[in-house]
Order: structure tokens, then C-alpha cells, then sequence
């Protein structure tokens, strides 16, 4: 917390906004929209629902399938299943470990011949790395398959010099409590269809008609963001750009003192299209080289009181998923089995990052 959050939370209790709707909500979406650089925002209680319903306004329905990168976490796949959909799910590119636009093509034409045109194509900026939004949009305007950019980890990551999130005809955000800036739990839905981000409001708030009493043509869901949230996430957005510097910061402190270790390697931004918020660091360590495995480090840390974790376990790993087509090449499994998250958070101080990396060269060395 930067300090500020606390006079938006206090005048929603003074006003009496403790509600799904309110001045924080309006403020926190045009900052929002402001800062990403798109014309509408829908502010929501997770990314997950945002996510949920950028799908139905999409009009994925049963039987319908999604394109979708396997190297990720389970929100961003879950509400495709839950619109009884098809998750099709497709490994990583070497260099940013997003989506790989090859495999996604020939997915694509894959799932064409076999008569099922995908109604999405859902790549995840991992990490706060964009994806290769180049490549994914030419695919999307060749296929003519709509975009929708799962950000919920890159608030404030570049590609060409223009926000990710607002590529796609429609971008999402996770604001959840381990995220660049929170509101506790939270989200957003971002688009420059004005139509588009209206319905999510409808949808968010149960669907409910203009009526003067309760009546509901379509099914509706609880996503809205309440208006005390709202109130922190509007502190969150005046520190926002010192929050991306701590974190690129802490990027770059690891990889001066780490990147002349022979075994590890770190993710970086493939040329000048890209740039990161560096929302966690990671690492890849080759037991062949290092003598000493991902899995072997991240217990030695752990008893030294530094939480580390593995990389996101791939989909077409998770049993849930087992049974979806996947076009997987390995990269996401060799990206599982040697990375590493290294601690990341936006008020480490020196002291803190020297002790990681003093407990790190010590599992090296031994």
C-alpha cells in the first residue's frame, strides 16, 4: 500500500458507497483506461471473470473451441470449460515462453480441416512479458478470429510502444492481492467497443433490465467490482509506474549478480518491441550444469525463509485438462522443470534481495 488508498476507502464509508457501483468504480476505470490507453473499462472482482466474460460476449458457446496457451494459470483456461467449451491448448515460444504463433497456425488450420473453426484466440503475456502480439494478431485477421488478451500479469508491459490489453478486441487484468497493483481481489474487462464493455457491465451486475421492479431476460453473474475495492485500486494507480520500476528493478539487481552463473538463465525482452513490467523475476537452472536441480533449490531457499516457486505446470499437464487437444512441442515441460519464481515484491529492499542472493550462490556452490 502506497498510503493514499486509505482516503478513497474512507470517504466510500463516509458517502455510504459500500456497493457494486459508485465514484471509486468511475474513477478507477478512467485511470485505468487512461494509463492502458483504450476508451472503455469494466472493473470487476477478478480476472478470472473477466476472462469469463470476454468469452460470452464473444458468443463461445458449448462445443465451441478456444486457442489458448497451455503455459499458464488455471484462470485463464477455466472459463472457457465453463462455457462448456473446448480448450485448445498450445505450448510456448523459447524466447518469451507465451503462446508459440507457429503452433497456434497450425492449430488453427488443424482444427479448420476437421471442421471446427475456433470462436477465440487466447494468448497469456506470462509474467509481465508481452506476447508476440505481431504474429498473433496477422493469425487473427487471417483467420478472422477475435483476440483476447489475458494481461491479468502485465499492467504496464509495452509491445511497439503501445499498453498490452489493448491489442485484442478485448484485453483483461487480474488485480489480485499478489499482483503489480491490487484492489485485494479484482479485475478488469478492457475493450474500445464502447457496446462491448457496456454488456459486461449489464452482464456483471445480474443482467438485471431497466424495470422498476427485478426482471432478467438474460443470466447474469455477481462480477462487479465494489466501490470500497475500487478505492484502493485507485490509490494503486497514483504509484503505478514506481510500482513497474521497483519490479524491472528487482529484474535487473538479480540479473547483474546472477547472469555470469554458469546453468541459469533468465527471461528477457526478446529485442526493443518489447518491454516488461517484470512483474516476477524467473530463472531456468540446468541441473546438468548447475549440479543442483529447480526442485533442490527452491527446498534449501524454503528453509532459509525465502519463498520461491516453480513456473506455471502446463495445462496439457493438469489432470482437469488431460483430454483437451494440445499442439505441444515440449517447451512448456522443459520451462516447468527447470524455473523458477524468484522472490519479486515491489517493497524488497536491498537488504532483502542481497539475502535472496546470498542463499542463492550458497545452493550453487555446494
Amino acid at each position: 500500500m502506497c498510503g493514499a488508498e486509505q482516503k478513497y476507502v474512507n470517504n466510500a464509508f463516509k458517502t455510504n458507497w459500500i456497493a457494486p457501483a459508485g465514484p471509486n468504480i468511475d474513477a478507477f476505470e478512467d485511470s485505468l483506461a487512461d494509463f492502458i490507453g483504450v476508451r472503455h473499462v469494466a472493473a470487476l472482482n477478478s480476472g478470472t471473470s473477466a476472462i469469463h466474460l470476454a468469452l460470452i460476449l464473444l458468443g463461445v458457446e458449448h462445443d465451441d473451441e478456444v486457442i489458448v496457451s497451455s503455459f499458464t494459470f488455471c484462470g485463464t483456461v477455466n472459463p472457457i470449460v465453463y462455457q462448456r467449451a473446448t480448450p485448445i491448448l498450445i505450448d510456448s515460444e523459447p524466447d518469451t515462453w507465451n503462446i508459440s504463433p507457429e503452433l497456434a497456425e497450425e492449430a488453427i488450420r488443424d482444427r479448420l480441416k476437421k471442421g471446427k473453426k475456433p470462436k477465440a484466440i487466447l494468448p497469456v503475456h506470462l509474467y509481465g512479458m508481452p506476447a508476440n502480439l505481431e504474429r498473433l494478431t496477422d493469425i487473427s485477421q487471417k483467420y478472422d478470429i477475435p483476440l483476447i488478451e489475458d494481461a491479468a500479469e502485465a499492467l504496464g508491459s509495452k509491445y511497439n510502444g503501445r499498453h498490452v490489453g489493448s491489442f485484442g478486441i478485448i484485453g483483461t487484468f487480474s488485480f489480485n492481492g499478489n499482483k503489480i497493483i491490487t484492489t485485494s481481489g479484482g479485475g478488469a474487462l478492457v475493450s474500445n467497443d464502447k457496446k462491448i464493455v457496456e454488456k459486461a457491465r449489464f452482464l456483471a451486475t445480474q443482467a438485471r433490465d431497466k424495470a422498476p421492479h427485478y426482471q432478467h431476460s438474460h443470466i447474469g453473474y455477481n462480477y462487479r467490482l465494489s466501490n470500497v475495492t475500487a478505492g484502493i485500486g485507485r490509490g494503486q494507480m497514483e504509484v503505478i509506474n514506481e510500482r513497474i520500476e521497483k519490479r524491472r528493478e528487482n529484474f535487473f539487481f538479480y540479473k547483474k549478480h546472477l547472469s555470469g552463473k554458469e546453468g541459469l538463465k533468465f527471461t528477457e525482452e526478446p529485442d526493443k518491441k518489447y518491454y516488461s513490467n517484470h512483474w516476477l523475476t524467473t530463472i531456468l537452472i540446468d541441473p546438468a550444469v548447475t549440479g543442483v536441480s529447480r526442485e533442490e533449490i527452491r527446498s534449501k531457499l524454503e528453509k532459509e525463509d525465502i519463498e520461491t516457486r516453480p513456473l506455471w505446470k502446463p495445462m496439457h499437464l493438469q489432470p482437469v485438462f488431460k483430454s483437451c487437444p494440445a499442439y505441444i512441442d515440449g517447451t512448456a515441460e522443459d520451462l516447468f522443470t527447470k524455473g523458477l519464481c524468484l522472490p519479486s515484491g515491489s517493497n524488497m529492499s536491498d537488504e532483502d534481495r542481497f539475502r535472496v542472493l546470498d542463499a542463492l550462490n550458497n545452493c550453487l556452490e555446494k
